[in-house]
């Protein structure tokens, strides 16, 4: 049996993607599921993440988003039984790679798949409908009638978030990237129904990053919004790399919430001066961080985290939560697939067994 392994590179070296002969243990844990892997998601690896929670290995396995059918379980298992379609995320520490054939997973980590949703589309998409629900729910507390800013909406995070809080009676605005992004966001208006439109405004950062804040005032009768949820963050004016220059600055990040607002960030080294620290201080507003891994650290969190899986599987079946659709590879295409998610981080890759 063949899984996708990471040989992490030595002095900043780029890290390897190989194929590797693996094997599973003869017996099952008592609350182990045997699965038939049918796809596994492909997101970036998070090096630094595996360094501080003391995961070093020479061979890391990849592709942790599967989903599958139940093969055998263990002895205490509770909820499944063979021929059960299910779906998960492996943790952290996982010794396995998802792109097995066969992999054994503990059953707090699984939920059932409905029947209509196929393995290649919820592989692709559960780790940002995760990522959306932990931002919106969890951090910010999102309730009909807020209105949240979504920067960089046609990327798969992006659209996940516009989704769920459009579900949820929330205004959204979003900002597009580029003339194509800006064409895809605008057809999502009109789509949702007769009533309200799915984007309230899309704002064209590629033309002029300077007009993000004076167009939200705008939309928001100059209040600013209650949610923030952005796609990386530029820490100083100048000297950043050209591809962070259609990112907004943290101030105007800062300067469009409202009274009480939430940012939730996905950048992991944010910096905030004391005047941002203040202005935060004067709209008693607050800064949270997206770590979507944090859900398996602590098993307090177990039945909460299992709640929102099978939340998210319910609403992709039902179609609140349409992903783009991601076109599925082969295993013998696996590597360089891996290799292209890791070089640009916000993409994703589905592989099918």
């Amino acid at each position: 049996m063949k899984g996708l392994y990471c040989r992490v590179g030595v002095n900043d070296a780029e890290p390897k993607f190989v194929i590797q002969e693996t094997s599973i243990s003869e017996v099952l844990g008592g609350h182990q599921v045997r699965v038939q892997v049918k796809a596994c998601g492909l997101s970036a690896l998070d090096l630094k993440l595996l360094e501080d929670v003391g995961i070093q290995r020479d061979l890391i396995p990849v592709g942790r988003e599967v989903a599958g059918v139940v093969l055998q379980v263990g002895s205490d298992v509770a909820f499944f039984q063979p021929e059960d379609e299910v779906v998960g995320i492996l943790p952290l520490d996982s010794p396995c790679s998802g792109l097995c054939d066969t992999i054994d997973i503990d059953e707090h980590y699984l939920v059932q798949k409905p029947e209509k949703l196929s393995s290649v589309c919820v592989a692709g998409a559960l780790q940002d409908g995760l990522c959306a629900y932990t931002a919106l729910h969890t951090h910010a507390r999102m309730a009909a009638g807020h209105t949240l800013l979504v920067l960089d909406g046609a990327s798969s995070f992006g659209l996940m978030c516009i989704q769920l809080a459009c579900y949820h009676g929330v205004k959204v605005l979003t900002t597009s990237h580029s003339q194509q992004k800006h064409t895809f966001l605008e057809q999502l208006r009109p789509s949702v129904g007769v009533q309200d439109p799915l984007v309230a405004r899309v704002i064209p950062v590629y033309k002029d990053s300077s007009d993000l804040l004076p167009v939200v005032l705008e939309e928001t009768g100059g209040l600013g919004v209650d949610i923030v949820i952005d796609s990386g963050v530029r820490l100083q004016e100048d000297k950043e790399p050209e591809e962070m220059k259609l990112l907004p600055h943290k101030h105007d990040i800062i300067s469009v919430l409202g009274v009480g607002g939430h940012w939730v960030t996905s950048h992991q080294d944010l910096q905030l001066d004391p005047p941002d620290c203040r202005l935060l201080h004067l709209k008693s507003a607050s800064v949270s961080f997206l770590n979507p891994e944090v859900w398996t650290a602590s098993s307090a969190q177990q039945g909460r985290y299992l709640h929102i899986m099978k939340d998210i599987v319910e609403k992709m079946s039902a179609g609140v939560l349409r992903p783009q659709p991601e076109e599925a590879v082969p295993l013998y295409e696996a590597t360089v697939a891996m290799e292209t998610v890791q070089r640009h981080q916000k993409k994703r890759a589905v592989v099918q067994l």
